[in-house]
């Protein structure tokens, strides 16, 4: 497939002057939706993963393998730039540089490379991350691993909860001297740790869960912040929903008094009914 238009758009969202909200997705019916309401990126996260893939917490035993395999299903499934969080990068920069070369394969638009020690070591109890030099390292490796120009590789840390501001900024400097495209910050708490490290750094910023003081999107677009995330409520919902129902179902509920659910047009919409009738038609003669 061609993934290149949907990363041109993507690279667009960096490169305009406005901070958009990503819709969370987990898979191909959810990134449909997505694109259907006029998102203008689909998120793709390592703990969506998890719970998708492996109904797993988020500590990290989902495999490259595993999460390229769900990247393709979403990729395939429209159109909808994929920003995708690809954790450390599975292991060390050689690591980081195939996960590169399976992502893009994927159809992703943007990939993350974090700094963090993953999976947490043998008793410890915070977050820790890898020298700044290594975290050079590793994001060199993920540009060497890029074959298509127009895929936008993403340095990331969370560094500033644990290790605090002047090293926040030491390594997102860093990275973004190594040419990697944006920059993505987790735990920035105030206007006055995003204001300073808006300061330093001249290339597209992207946040993580941000708290209602930084929720102002002009503000985050004056400081170079291009797109916010505003968490993973969809499979949260999706997750209470199929609960509901089971145990509706299970307590002895008639399934024509089951509420909530899809109407037969939606679910038409999201499986592109009218599409695969078309092609009945057009290759089976039917």
């Amino acid at each position: 497939m061609d993934w290149t238009d949907r990363r041109k758009r993507f690279r667009s969202v960096l490169a305009g002057d406005r901070c958009v909200h990503p819709g969370s997705v987990y898979d191909p019916l959810s990134a449909r939706i997505a694109e259907d309401l006029g998102f203008e990126i689909g998120m793709f996260a390592g703990s969506t993963a998890s719970l998708t893939v492996l109904g797993a917490p988020d500590l990290i035993v989902l495999t490259l393998s595993e999460f390229a395999q769900q990247c393709y299903r979403i990729s395939r499934a429209g159109n909808l730039p994929l920003l995708v969080d690809a954790d450390h990068g599975y292991g060390n920069a050689l690591n980081v540089k195939r996960t590169v070369e399976e992502l893009e394969t994927a159809g992703v638009s943007g990939l993350t490379i974090e700094d963090t020690v993953l999976p947490a070591p043998f008793a410890s109890t915070k977050a820790q991350f890898v020298s700044i030099d290594e975290g050079v390292g590793k994001m060199r490796a993920a540009l060497a691993g890029r074959q298509d120009p127009s895929l936008a590789v993403i340095g990331r840390t969370g560094s500033i909860a644990v290790n605090g501001l002047d090293d926040t900024i030491a390594r997102v400097t860093a990275y973004a001297g190594a040419g990697v495209d944006a920059i993505f910050l987790v735990g920035v708490r105030s206007r006055e740790q995003l204001d300073a490290m808006s300061a330093v750094v001249r290339i597209p910023l992207i946040l993580g869960n941000a708290p209602a003081e930084l929720q102002d999107v002009d503000y985050l677009a004056a400081r170079g912040v291009r797109i916010c995330l505003q968490g993973h409520l969809p499979i949260m919902a999706a997750v209470r929903a199929v609960h509901d129902t089971l145990k509706a179902l299970r307590d002895g509920t008639a399934p024509g008094k089951i509420g909530g659910i899809a109407s037969d047009e939606l679910m038409k919409q999201v499986t592109r009914d009218s599409s695969y009738r078309r092609w009945t038609r057009d290759f089976l003669g039917a």
